[in-house]
């Protein structure tokens, strides 16, 4: 039976990695927009950025827009699968072929 992965179960983690796997796979969200997208504030957004980094789910890239610095935050390809066996896992439970 498969498990419910324990990193992107959290709600917060859960909606950023739904709107990273919403994009195209080479696409990622600029930080600023996906914290607004996903409602966070800004004292723990980052910590959730960092676990599902850290967990090879996304990366980061930092960079200067003209004079401004600017975060970009996209789903890996492990991101992307682990996402996918998340929401399969999940879909299987509301069937009710996992209890």
């Amino acid at each position: 039976m498969a498990e419910l992965d324990d990193i992107i179960h959290q709600p917060l983690r859960l909606k950023i990695m739904a709107a990273l796997n919403a994009l195209l796979v080479s696409a990622g969200l600029e930080f600023a927009r996906l914290k607004k997208l996903t409602g966070a504030t800004d004292g723990n957004f980052g910590a959730h950025i960092e676990t599902l980094a850290k967990a090879g789910y996304a990366s980061v890239e930092e960079a200067f827009v003209g004079k401004k610095p600017q975060t970009t935050v996209a789903a890996t390809a492990a991101g992307r699968g682990a996402f996918a066996r998340h929401v399969a896992t999940s879909q299987e439970i509301i069937a009710g072929k996992q209890v």
